[in-house]
């Protein structure tokens, strides 16, 4: 039974869908103005899990992610640079898309930008202002948020206490403070489109609203996104969302990822600890990055470990660790591959711990989709495999076969869902050896000729020359393994 926290009841509960076993999911996506950097990787990462998960479970899900592509900070952006701002907004798009891939996010089923999405807002605006919700002042759009009792439910706040807080509003056009705009004029430079109230553009978070109604229904099942999101994006969403549709309910589920920090602080430019995704892709493998974001619980924050080196580049501990890790699932599965572990799963006794395995882990999941605890089974699952080969004396033949053959398949699944250690381990394994060879400054050519070296000495039984060759190359922090194809070689790291 699925579990899941709901920010708006700010507890776990039970997850029934509308429909079952159709899910629908909306999760607020990027603005795309500039490069996607590690936070936006940890929101993304952990919805794109729940998505696995989900799917995983059986619900066919339909999972909508936007993508604002018109904003303030696009058209400062394109200004700035000189350029167009829908073409800057492309092309940052493209590089998001890239970008996510890297990492392991799968697309969503549906991406709809904001620009191709224009009559829907137009029309939902235009709903809400003949019933009263929303005021047309000089070619601008405001909702009028004391016409929405319920307002600062999702946050925890009350109309009094948001309007006691608010500050001093330098807007008079405005009735209240709290109002906000759903529509903006159009200023001379910038896009704009025709409306009833004159050319302009839409604010920002009638788009989320009017993307979703028009893709997954007036009423869907989990609306995922940041902390920081919270307020006043996902407030005002519900407000515009369900002043529109007669009050019915937005989203039935509300999931908020944690921040992630650096040292306990917040990422920010000025304390130089913005880190692009693709910068860390230029140094780890892209599963690294999932697997320090699923080492903690997606609603907790999480804090990323950065050193300095004297030439004053970062060093990402953090990811050396998540790295090594990732390589100890792939290599436990090449190993049990190798070992006995591939053919048709059996039945029959297995070995305890893989026995339990797919069980615990579909537990973890089941509980607000706790990943951490799903990796610990993951790699206590991993111990288990490398114990049945270190030492095959220990259990009876059909038992030992039965259970490698169980592992194969089931740490394969448990990779995909996770997407760490769920590709083929070979190419991974030798991306990795490659990436940690040239860090090290290793010629991997002049290493495979010291393994064919080691080969021949070997085949002329000169065991002396072949273990000095062995102890060389180890000291340089390369390690040989044999196998029924021939030797293979790893760097340690």
């Amino acid at each position: 039974m699925l579990r899941i926290y709901d920010t708006l009841q700010r507890k776990k509960v039970e997850f029934q869908p509308l429909s079952p076993p159709k899910v629908g999911m909306y999760v607020c996506g990027m603005t795309t103005y500039d490069d996607c950097h590690i936070g936006h990787a940890r929101s993304q990462i952990s919805f794109d899990v729940v998505a696995r998960w989900l799917r995983a479970s059986g619900y066919e899900l339909t999972y909508v992610r936007n993508v604002t592509d018109i904003d303030d900070k696009i058209i400062a952006r394109g200004h700035e640079r000189g350029e167009d701002p829908l073409a800057l907004s492309r092309r940052f798009t493209q590089r998001m898309r890239e970008d996510f891939a890297a990492v392991g996010i799968q697309p969503p089923d549906r991406e709809p930008l904001a620009t191709e999405t224009i009559a829907a807002m137009v029309e939902m605006i235009d709903q809400l202002v003949k019933a009263g919700r929303a005021y047309a002042v000089d070619g601008d759009v405001y909702f009028a948020v004391d016409t929405f009792a319920p307002y600062g439910r999702l946050s925890g706040q009350s109309l009094d206490d948001l309007r006691a807080g608010a500050r001093v509003e330098t807007d008079e056009r405005k009735r209240s403070p709290l109002d906000f705009a759903l529509w903006k004029a159009a200023k001379p430079g910038e896009p704009a489109w025709e409306a009833p109230w004159g050319r302009g553009r839409p604010g920002w978070h009638i788009e989320c609203s009017a993307m979703s109604k028009q893709l997954l229904g007036d009423t869907f099942d989990i609306h995922g996104g940041g902390k920081d999101l919270v307020f006043p994006h996902h407030e005002n969403e519900i407000a515009q969302s369900q002043s529109c549709t007669g009050e019915h309910t937005f989203a039935r589920y509300w999931m908020h990822n944690g921040f992630l920090n650096f040292s306990g602080e917040k990422m920010s430019k000025s304390l130089g600890n913005v880190f692009g995704i693709r910068t860390i892709c230029e140094r780890h493998e892209g599963e690294a990055l999932r697997w320090f974001m699923l080492s903690g619980h997606y609603r907790s924050p999480l804090s990323f470990e950065v050193e300095r080196t004297e030439d004053g580049q970062p060093r990402f501990c953090s990811l050396e660790d998540a790295e090594r890790k990732v390589d100890y699932v792939y290599s436990t599965r090449k190993r049990v591959a190798d070992g006995g572990g591939a053919g048709p799963v059996e039945a029959g006794a297995l070995a305890p711990e893989i026995e339990r395995f797919r069980a615990a882990f579909t537990d973890a999941m089941d509980d607000d989709f706790n990943t951490a605890l799903a990796l610990a089974h993951l790699e206590a699952a991993c111990a288990a495999a490398n114990r049945l080969l270190d030492t095959p004396a220990g259990m009876a033949k059909d038992t030992r076969r039965r259970s490698l053959r169980r592992a194969t398949v089931d740490l394969a699944w448990a990779g995909g869902v996770l997407g760490v250690g769920g590709e083929e381990p070979g190419p991974w394994l030798a991306r990795r050896r490659d990436r940690l060879a040239v860090r090290r400054g290793l010629d991997g050519a002049e290493i495979d000729r010291q393994i064919e070296a080691r080969t021949a000495a070997r085949k002329a039984k000169d065991f002396a020359r072949a273990d000095a060759i062995r102890v060389e190359l180890a000291d340089r922090g390369v390690e040989l393994m044999d196998g029924p194809d021939g030797t293979s070689w790893r760097v340690v790291g």
